[in-house]
C-alpha cells in the first residue's frame, strides 16, 4: 500500500495518532511490555514535542475508544468541548 507516511505494524497492539513518531513511540512502549495507557501518554507526550502547535497537555480527546475485558464490550468517551456544569464524578 503507498502512503505519505511510513507504516508502522505490529503484532502485538495498535497506537494511531497524527505524527508517525508518536505512533512509533507508542508501539516502542507496547513493545516493552507497557500498557495501553502508557503507550497513549507517552504519544500524547511525543505529539507535544513533534507537533506543538496543534497538542498540548489540557487539549482535548476527539474520542477514547476503551475495550473492556470483563464485560466484552467497547465503551467510548467524547472529549471535545467544555465538560456540563452539573457533572458530578461517581
Amino acid at each position: 500500500m503507498f502512503t505519505t507516511r511510513p507504516e508502522i505494524a505490529g503484532t502485538f497492539g495498535a497506537v494511531a495518532s497524527t505524527h508517525c513518531i508518536a505512533s512509533q513511540v507508542g508501539m516502542a512502549v507496547l513493545g516493552r511490555g507497557g500498557n495501553a495507557f502508557d503507550a497513549a501518554a507517552t504519544a500524547g507526550f511525543t505529539l507535544q514535542v513533534a507537533e506543538p502547535g496543534r497538542n498540548g497537555p489540557l487539549g482535548g480527546a476527539h474520542i477514547i475508544i476503551i475495550h473492556d475485558t470483563k464485560s466484552n464490550a467497547q465503551k467510548g468517551i467524547c472529549g471535545q468541548g467544555p465538560a456540563p456544569a452539573a457533572l458530578t464524578v461517581s
